[in-house]
């Protein structure tokens, strides 16, 4: 078992001893995401997997909640904000605007970049190394911005 797993399960136990049905609420679902990934998966599932999965049930409940407010739901979006701030506290810490604009430039300069042609190479290079730590989006505008000056 991983140690996210393993971290996961803990406050699980946690929650239902301290009786708190949002955080246990949230916590089954991704144990039950994970369980289901790795029955699915040949090699089971590592922290990054983990994180990989507990951030596509962050997207998903952010859309649920966006939503939720298009339709005037505020009872419903007041339900899933709790939980979906305790599955971002499993997140790793994102990385600033400030963060991204520094290391899409190093490499630019790695890949020797010179034009909005050369978005690719940087996208392929950038990406592994902000993984899970940057909105895959927000990093193609800061490079399409650099290559473009």
């Amino acid at each position: 078992m991983t140690g996210l797993r393993e971290r996961l399960q803990q406050d699980l136990h946690q929650a239902m001893r301290s009786r708190d049905e949002q955080r246990k609420a949230a916590l089954r679902m991704v144990i039950m995401a994970i369980q289901f990934a790795e029955a699915e998966s040949t090699r089971g599932l590592d922290d990054a997997d983990i994180i990989d999965l507990i951030r596509r049930e962050v997207k998903r409940r952010e859309e649920a909640v966006s939503i939720m407010r298009e339709a005037g739901r505020e009872d419903r979006v007041a339900e899933e904000l709790p939980e979906l701030e305790i599955l971002k506290a499993y997140l790793p810490a994102q990385l600033d605007e400030t963060e991204i604009r520094a290391l899409v430039q190093s490499v630019i300069e790695e890949v020797s970049a010179n034009s909005p042609r050369d978005l690719g190479r940087v996208m392929g290079a950038v990406m592994p190394r902000v993984r899970g730590r940057a909105d895959g989006r927000l990093v193609s505008k800061i490079a399409r911005e650099l290559l473009s000056a």
